[in-house]
């Protein structure tokens, strides 16, 4: 086990509540679920306290037009939800196992794990991390091993699981793996495209307890969407199949990886997902991983996801969606100074789940598992750091060296290192990765220059100015 494993003055996953007066602060339920919601992620909005393996609620879930409350509005307006089934009873990693863990070895357990339990896929997306294809790929993870593998998570945590791929759907089995995972006491969620989607799938979906989905939608109109996505006619299909889905009561949060192609366009596919009566609305940034290193070329300069960011900041005030920028840890610094430049703290009160949450979660509360059995800290993070037919996932989390650097932000490097914000941010560890070769190094596509990286005062001093905590955020 690596020796930081206990060093909260530079893990910022150990400490959530410091900076808000308690030490494991209690939030709404769909503050935890899309403060937890990582790269690739599912917010799922679902009450806290109780069994984990709940009930859904009926049709449309909690009502739509519930205040969104203390927790709510930046600018103190109530927040709408559009709403989609609920379970009963369930907190992502809080239950009695990973608190024992965390006892035990000071690691936070994982909240959530994205699994993908199939590559095969029926559509062929020019930025793909997993370059799936329609086919059997050799090696993918069998029912049984499926199991086992859940039979250990839950020793040590009750994560949400987010089923995806590929495309999760094309599994036969899928259904006995989310029921699977409910008994085992972790919450099953699905990331799909939404084309296999038909009204007996989305009554499977409800029966078998799927709060929410996540459906990738990259333009507002069939032309670019189809193009993008490889298949025409596979924009109408996903919007018919968010509408099944949602008919059925199931929760459905809308994915857009922004590039040059669609930036221009993210205020039409935000009103088209407003449109649709969504949960949520989550602005990817590509990370050119996979098929996405093709278009490599097509990837926002740094200066234009400044501005899409800023967007993201502005455009949250008055929608009735939730938005959590991915991919761009970074907009938990643009939320800190823009807040600044209004006179604002950002306190939970104020700012709800974006003051409870920050950037990379990749190592720290969020992992991946490939459909061979690889754990990764995030899909696009391409490193694999064991392999769960060889080793208990459980022993993987624990003791990984690259695990346990990641949590460790002392170790940052470059301007990354010095920033007054790394605790809230952290930059994209896969981004890093991928363009320098180096996990540690700094965030390729920031452009911000922090004070002490220019030699101008020290990290604590300029954290202190912007009222950040260098420790407090998970």
């Amino acid at each position: 086990m690596a020796e930081n494993v206990g060093d909260s003055a530079s893990r910022p996953d150990l400490e959530m509540g410091e900076e808000f007066g308690e030490k494991d602060p209690t939030i709404t339920e769909q503050e935890m679920a899309d403060a937890s919601a990582p790269c690739g992620g599912v917010g799922v909005g679902i009450p806290m306290g109780g069994h984990p393996a709940g009930v859904p609620g009926g049709p449309g879930g909690h009502p739509a037009g519930v205040p969104g409350g203390p927790g709510g509005h930046p600018a103190g307006v109530d927040r709408q939800r559009h709403g989609g089934a609920r379970s009963v009873g369930f907190r992502p990693g809080g239950g009695p196992q990973a608190i024992a863990y965390q006892e035990r070895t000071g690691i936070k357990a994982p909240r959530i794990i994205a699994w993908e339990i199939t590559r095969s896929c029926n559509l062929s997306c020019v930025h793909c991390r997993a370059a799936a294809e329609f086919g059997h790929y050799h090696g993918e993870l069998s029912l049984d091993e499926i199991k086992a593998v859940i039979d250990d998570i839950v020793t040590i945590s009750n994560p949400i699981l987010i089923l995806t791929g590929g495309e999760p759907l094309m599994r036969p089995d899928i259904w006995e793996i989310v029921d699977y995972a409910h008994e085992k006491g972790a919450m099953p969620v699905i990331g799909t495209n939404a084309t296999l989607i038909t009204e007996e799938i989305a009554q499977k979906m409800a029966e078998h307890k799927i709060p929410r989905i996540s459906v990738s939608i990259d333009f507002p109109t069939a032309e670019g969407h189809d193009e993008f996505r490889g298949q025409a006619g596979c924009f109408d299909a996903t919007i018919e199949g968010i509408k099944i889905a949602k008919k059925h009561g199931i929760g459905v949060q809308i994915n857009t990886t922004v590039t040059t192609r669609n930036a221009q366009y993210i205020e039409e596919i935000h009103d088209l997902a407003e449109s649709l009566g969504v949960d949520a609305f989550h602005i990817f940034m590509l990370v050119p991983t996979g098929r996405g290193s093709e278009i490599l070329a097509e990837e926002l300069p740094p200066q234009e996801y400044e501005e899409v960011l800023a967007w993201a900041y502005e455009r949250q005030k008055t929608s009735p969606l939730h938005f959590k920028p991915t991919d761009a840890p970074h907009y938990y610094r643009i939320i800190r100074q823009k807040a600044k430049a209004e006179g604002k703290k950002v306190t939970r009160e104020e700012y709800g789940l974006d003051a409870m949450t920050r950037g990379c979660l990749g190592g720290i509360t969020f992992c991946f598992i490939s459909h061979v059995g690889d754990v990764q800290p995030c899909g696009y993070f391409d490193m694999q750091l064991g392999n769960v037919k060889e080793q208990p996932f459980s022993k993987i989390w624990t003791e990984s060296k690259v695990f346990n650097d990641l949590r460790d932000y002392s170790l940052l490097k470059g301007k990354c290192g010095a920033c007054e914000y790394k605790a809230v941010c952290g930059g994209c560890r896969a981004r890093a990765l991928e363009i320098t070769g180096d996990y540690l190094e700094a965030e390729p596509y920031c452009v911000y220059e922090p004070p002490a990286w220019k030699g101008e005062c020290t990290v604590e001093e300029a954290a202190g100015e912007v009222g950040v905590s260098t420790t407090s955020h998970d």
